[in-house]
């Protein structure tokens, strides 16, 4: 897998647990680039190969590369159980984002890094019909995907069910709900959030699992807010909630 941007490789290069089999820098990003990445990478004694700009875009599929990208074994995603194990762990209360069926690289990288940033445990993503963890997220995600554990599963009612076995309540995120976010108390459970797909919303059989809707207030004349938006205003809601109990 070709990873690439400042950002994401910078944040790979610092990690000690990160497998990198080289880094490529457009040529003109010896004297313009940033020597952070350099040092890092001489730091972790990886190979740094230099190309010109116009290669560097044929191996990224992208001209957005910002001159640098690095190689690395393919994506390794983790389990539900993972996931868990992350939350106990810490001896906190399970917040998981499970993302229904989202289409959008840009939308699952953003939500992967406010996760990130706001402290959630994970996010689980189905394998068909949906975006996944692909160079354009990682570089979307700033990097954080290297510090978020993401299961991509088969069947998300399934995960769901499995979740609620564990004793995780389960609310999913929708414009219609009698409830807004702030009106339910969601700060001594296990939580699942459940964001559905950016046009079509929850399916109706994964919104049949929820135990309970909330919804985000809104004033203004657009009918709705942008998935990963969405999933940021509601993570954080859950997250003031938890630390404001705790004060």
């Amino acid at each position: 897998m070709i990873i690439y941007g400042k950002n994401p490789v910078k944040e790979l290069l610092a990690d000690p647990r990160s497998r990198i089999d080289e880094i490529i820098v457009a040529k003109d990003s010896k004297k313009d680039g940033d020597p952070e990445i350099f040092a890092l990478a001489k730091k972790r004694g990886v190979r740094v190969q230099s190309l010109p700009r116009d290669a560097v875009t044929r191996l990224t599929g992208t001209a957005s590369h910002q001159g640098v990208a690095a190689r690395v074994p393919e994506w390794e995603y983790s389990s539900v159980g993972d996931i868990i194990e992350a939350s106990r762990s810490k001896l906190e209360k399970l917040l998981v984002v499970i993302l229904d069926h989202l289409e959008d690289p840009q939308n699952l990288g953003a939500i992967i890094r406010t996760v990130d940033v706001l402290g959630a445990h994970g996010v689980v993503i189905p394998k068909d019909r949906a975006a996944s963890v692909t160079p354009a997220v990682i570089k979307a995600s700033a990097g954080a995907v290297n510090h978020v554990p993401v299961a991509r599963v088969t069947n998300i009612s399934n995960v769901i069910e499995e979740l609620k076995r564990e004793g995780v309540w389960i609310a999913g995120a929708d414009a219609k709900a009698p409830k807004a976010v702030y009106e339910e108390d969601l700060s001594k459970v296990d939580l699942g959030l459940v964001i559905g797909n950016e046009g079509k919303g929850i399916s109706a059989k994964v919104r049949e699992k929820c135990d309970f809707l909330v919804s985000i207030p809104q004033s203004g004349t657009v009918t709705s807010l942008n998935a990963s938006v969405s999933a940021g205003v509601l993570i954080y809601e859950i997250m003031r909630q938890r630390i404001t109990t705790t004060l």
